[in-house]
């Protein structure tokens, strides 16, 4: 599903090229084997409630809106670099494992979909559970190596302006999601 992973992705691949793709998938990655595990352990029945839930969509929100608001506000000054920047590979790892966490949809969707899937390879087995996991981390990994490749190729042909206006309607693609998990949150804790 897009949303504030893909934003981020786009919004970071012009600033540090390929790599933001595979080292964002990596810090969510490692967020999803820990859901995985928690998931194997039984702890989804726990946290699979509608108070815990709540509390996650609303996190979650304030979280977007903060990450929206923040790439709104840099928009006066923003401008594409063509010479890159080579931050932190820990940096885009860490704002991988974030924007997972902040989308309330992630959470939701390992305690439902995610859960089932889990549990059903489970009676195939241990392998039957760490191929579903590869298998769904490697279509992450493949769909955000190829947003973050074409971002940043594509970056040469990008002025500032087109740039501000991508990075305008990630942000408000963010707030909106935001807005939307808490005005659909009953429905989507019902799933």
């Amino acid at each position: 599903m897009p949303g504030p992973l893909l934003a981020a992705v786009i919004y970071e691949s012009t600033r540090h090229g390929f790599k933001t793709g595979p080292l964002f998938v990596l810090g969510h990655a490692m967020l999803e084997v820990l859901m995985v595990t928690f998931i194997i352990l039984g702890f989804s029945r726990w946290v699979n409630n509608i108070i815990v839930l709540n509390i996650i969509t609303f996190a979650g929100a304030g979280i977007l809106i903060y990450f929206g608001v923040n790439m709104l506000r840099s928009l006066p000054n923003l401008a594409l670099s063509l010479e890159g920047h080579p931050g932190h590979p820990g940096n885009l790892v860490w704002l991988g494992v974030s924007a997972s966490l902040a989308n309330p949809y992630w959470t939701i969707w390992w305690l439902s979909i995610g859960l089932g899937l889990v549990l059903a390879a489970r009676k195939l087995g241990l392998a039957a559970v760490i191929i579903f996991f590869c298998g769904h981390i490697l279509a992450d990994l493949g769909w955000y190596s190829m947003v973050s490749l074409m971002i940043s190729k594509g970056k040469r042909y990008l002025s500032d302006r087109i740039y501000r206006v991508v990075v305008l309607i990630c942000a408000v693609v963010l707030i909106g999601f935001a807005i939307w998990f808490v005005i659909c949150r009953k429905t989507i804790v019902a799933i």
